[in-house]
């Protein structure tokens, strides 16, 4: 199966559960954080890390909502490690420190930790919390940092009952784009 085709399936199969009691689905979070990035004139493949930053959730086996259950799903790990066969780190590496970029937003940004929601306070205790100011300072220095940065806060964003957003299909060639070039 194409890898777009295949990332389509899963999102369609599986996107449609709750998005951690947020009100909105798997892929409604999804499209709505794609189209911050869009809208913020982010590149083709952090445009596809945006989409795909949460595919994670939909890998794994834990069952529903597994921090409510005070499992962290290592979402970022596993959704880096599924989308590394088929992209490039442009969309794989923002995917994977989009956790940690909001345990360094909560240490270095007084305001930050006002705009998560209940799922993610819940979250980020299970992730570690905010980061000691020496584990922030060395975060923000890899090579993608401030990109997984810009996600997160579309992240936090993508959260709102009935906000209209483009559909699925409409952001296939940014993921066409990005796929791996062997």
């Amino acid at each position: 199966m194409h890898p777009v085709d295949e990332v389509f399936e899963l999102m369609e199969s599986r996107g449609g559960a709750n998005y951690g009691g947020e009100g909105v689905t798997q892929l409604v979070h999804a499209l709505q954080c794609a189209t911050l990035a869009e809208e913020a004139g982010g590149d083709t493949a952090l445009i596809s890390a945006a989409l795909l930053h949460d595919i994670g959730h939909l890998v794994h086996d834990l069952g529903h909502a597994p921090a409510t259950r005070g499992i962290d799903d290592r979402h970022e790990l596993r959704g880096r490690e599924w989308l590394g066969l088929r992209f490039g780190e442009g969309v794989t590496e923002p995917v994977r420190l989009h956790v940690d970029a909001k345990r360094y937003l909560t240490a270095i940004d007084p305001g930050y930790f006002a705009t998560l929601s209940p799922g993610s306070v819940r979250s980020l205790e299970l992730q570690g919390g905010p980061f000691p100011a020496d584990l922030a300072a060395d975060f923000i220095r890899l090579p993608h940092a401030p990109a997984a940065v810009r996600l997160r806060r579309w992240d936090e964003g993508a959260k709102v009952l009935g906000k209209s957003t483009p559909e699925l299909d409409h952001f296939r060639p940014y993921l066409e784009a990005s796929l791996r070039r062997e």
